[in-house]
C-alpha cells in the first residue's frame, strides 16, 4: 500500500516507529489515514522480528481528531461512513470476538502498542491512544473528547474504555464537558508518565520500549497481554489463576524459559531469540 497519510519504520532491535502523518492538518484523521494505520499494523503482526509498537504523530501534534472536511461530509449525509472500503486489513481479528472491531484490535495484536502523546490529541485519536495498551505524554499536550462540542455522543468506545482508566467521575467529566485538558492534568491512570517536553517524551518512551524489546522474553509479554485483556472481561478470579497456572505450564517447555532461567543464575542479560 501507498502510505499517503502516515509513515512507518522498524529499528534493529524490533522496535517498530507508526507516525500519524498529516502535519499539514495536524494529522487530522480520515477514512484514509485509518485504512493506512490499520495495514500498518497488519504488517508489524505478520513480522515476527516486532517486539513493540510506539504511535505518535509527525510534528506537534499526536491527532486532532476527525478532520473537519469529514465532519462537513457528515453534515451533508446525515449518516457516519467510516470511510475504509473494501479491502481494508483487520490486524488482530480472530483472537476474540469482541477485540474484532475498530481499536479494540490492539488489545489483540501480539505486541505491546504504546502511544507517545507528543501533541493536540482530540476525539478518536484520544480514542487510538486509550486502546493502546500504555500511554505517555508531553505535559503542554492538550487533549478533549470533542464529540459533546459537536453535538455527538462519545465515539470509537471512549465511554467503555475510559471509566476502566481514569474513573467513572472522571469520566464522565471529560466525555460530558467535552472540556480542554493538558497531559499534565490528566486524571491519574490515563499516562503512564508525563514528560516537560516533546522531546523528552519521545527519548524515554523509545528507551522504554527497548528495554522491553530486549530484556523481556516475546512470548512472556504476548501472553501476559493475553491475560491482562481477558482478565478485564472475566469476573472470576479463581479462572483467572487456574489460566495463569496453564499458561505457565506451557511456558515452561520453551527455549524462551530455558535461556531465561540459565541468564538469572548466570547472573547476565538473557539472549531471546528473535
Amino acid at each position: 500500500m501507498e502510505l499517503k497519510n502516515t509513515r512507518y519504520e522498524i529499528d534493529e532491535v524490533g522496535v517498530a516507529t507508526v507516525w500519524l502523518h498529516r502535519p499539514e492538518r495536524a494529522n487530522a484523521w480520515t477514512g484514509h489515514l485509518h485504512r493506512e494505520y490499520r495495514w500498518i499494523f497488519s504488517q508489524l503482526e505478520a513480522d515476527p522480528g516486532v517486539r513493540v509498537a510506539v504511535v505518535t504523530g509527525t510534528g506537534e501534534h499526536f491527532s486532532v481528531g476527525a478532520d473537519s472536511g469529514a465532519l462537513d461530509v457528515g453534515v451533508k449525509r446525515g449518516y457516519y461512513d467510516p470511510g475504509l472500503g473494501d479491502g481494508t486489513a483487520n490486524p488482530g481479528y480472530g483472537a476474540r470476538a469482541d477485540f474484532d472491531h475498530d481499536l479494540a484490535w490492539q488489545w489483540a495484536l501480539r505486541f505491546p502498542v504504546i502511544a507517545a502523546v507528543n501533541g493536540g490529541c482530540a476525539g478518536v485519536a484520544l480514542s487510538l491512544a486509550c486502546f493502546c495498551d500504555m500511554r505517555f505524554g508531553a505535559a503542554g499536550a492538550k487533549l478533549t473528547t470533542a464529540a459533546p462540542k459537536l453535538g455527538l455522543p462519545a465515539e470509537y468506545g471512549l465511554s467503555w474504555i475510559l471509566p476502566r482508566l481514569v474513573g467513572v467521575s472522571s469520566a464522565a467529566d471529560l466525555l460530558m464537558s467535552g472540556r480542554t485538558f493538558t497531559a499534565a492534568e490528566a486524571p491519574p491512570g490515563l499516562f503512564n508518565a508525563v514528560y516537560d517536553t516533546r522531546e523528552a517524551l519521545l527519548e524515554a518512551v523509545m528507551e522504554y520500549a527497548r528495554g522491553i524489546a530486549t530484556r523481556v522474553g516475546p512470548n512472556a509479554v504476548s501472553q501476559t497481554k493475553q491475560q491482562l485483556y481477558r482478565d478485564i472481561l472475566c469476573f472470576d478470579v479463581g479462572e483467572s489463576i487456574e489460566d495463569s497456572k496453564r499458561r505457565i505450564n506451557d511456558a515452561m517447555s520453551t527455549e524462551e524459559y530455558r535461556e531465561g532461567v540459565a541468564a538469572f543464575q548466570e547472573r547476565r542479560a538473557p539472549r531471546f531469540s528473535r
